[in-house]
């Protein structure tokens, strides 16, 4: 195909193409490196038994230590069978119940999120941040890396904070909510219509992270649809039209999920996965007293490791939420 003379005559369209050999070469190549390793490990091993050498015993077990590592987290790829799991993803994160303790439940999801980004060797950038006492009122990044909608999409939902609060000179414990919403970039796979008569849009001047540069313009961009109420913020750039363009992306990938979860509650209307994302309904618990322990209320995967969790270490929620959902499927 890529060799067909005519194959650069749309030149769009055979980046697309390539973009897609390139995603097919990303879910094999490894195999065939894993089984190369294997076969080198394999003769290793052979070598040491006909020679009777016990020193290359540590070396053998590390190799296969490190295969099984590749061989489990490739596996999680065969799980990925959603139409846009390849793709970018948008996280906001919204304060819920609790006031100054939400805001700073809502800060903490920031840093776990970036910081299982840095650990999965994801990129990020902040689209919209809305700052308030003691933390975040919310906060919009987008996440980019091969299947970062795949793994981060069962993150949506209402999550769960039970602390001894810092903010309390009591030292009483309290009880803090945050709304999760992942949702998938969309560039020009599907058309999402949005009508100029069925969206608001509202300009402010920008805030906090952008930089004291954003803040003497009315650069920021607030888009509301009107009949589905979704609404979504842009302040990261200087130019109210990058943010403009960047807040209707946002919004295109938010209408897209919401058409499908519509269409899917028509068919699945009794579907566990499918419970109204609202308060009293959180998907995770992360107890911080009178013990520790973070649980999935889906899956019932649990951890009493708090910190690890906070720290970024989220790859078994994870793993553990995609299995959950391939059974629940059937």
């Amino acid at each position: 195909m890529t060799g067909d003379p005519n194959f650069w005559n749309d030149r769009e369209n055979a980046e697309k193409v390539l973009q897609k050999i390139k995603k097919k070469h990303e879910k094999l190549d490894p195999w065939q490196d894993i089984r190369n390793e294997f076969q080198e490990t394999k003769d290793l091993y052979t070598l040491a038994r006909e020679e009777n050498d016990q020193s290359f015993t540590d070396e053998i077990e590390e190799n296969l230590q490190s295969l099984e590592q590749k061989v489990e987290h490739y596996q999680n790829l065969d799980l990925f069978s959603d139409k846009f799991d390849e793709n970018d993803a948008f996280i906001t994160i919204h304060s819920g119940a609790g006031g100054t303790e939400a805001c700073d439940w809502v800060s903490m999801l920031y840093r776990m999120y970036t910081r299982y980004c840095e650990n999965s060797q994801f990129s990020y950038e902040i689209l919209d941040l809305l700052e308030a006492e003691g933390g975040m009122k919310s906060v919009t990044i987008q996440v980019t890396g091969s299947y970062a909608f795949g793994y981060l999409k069962g993150e949506t939902g209402i999550h769960r904070l039970v602390r001894i609060s810092p903010f309390d000179s009591s030292k009483r414990r309290h009880t803090s909510f945050a709304s999760v919403y992942c949702s998938p970039l969309i560039e020009d796979e599907i058309e999402v219509e949005v009508k100029p008569e069925d969206i608001r849009i509202d300009t402010y001047r920008a805030s906090g992270a952008g930089g004291q540069h954003v803040n003497k313009t009315d650069s920021a961009v607030r888009i509301t649809h009107l009949e589905t109420g979704i609404v979504v913020q842009c302040q990261n750039e200087r130019s109210q039209h990058k943010n403009k363009a960047t807040a209707m992306k946002v919004l295109k990938s938010r209408l897209y999920e919401h058409y499908q979860e519509q269409m899917e509650e028509e068919h699945e209307k009794h579907a566990e996965e499918k419970k109204d994302i609202a308060w009293g309904h959180q998907i995770r618990s992360y107890v911080f007293h009178p013990y520790n322990m973070v649980k999935d209320h889906r899956t019932n995967h649990q951890v009493g490791n708090v910190q690890a969790v906070m720290d970024g270490q989220i790859d078994d929620f994870i793993d553990a939420y995609l299995k959950w959902r391939l059974m629940e499927k059937g």
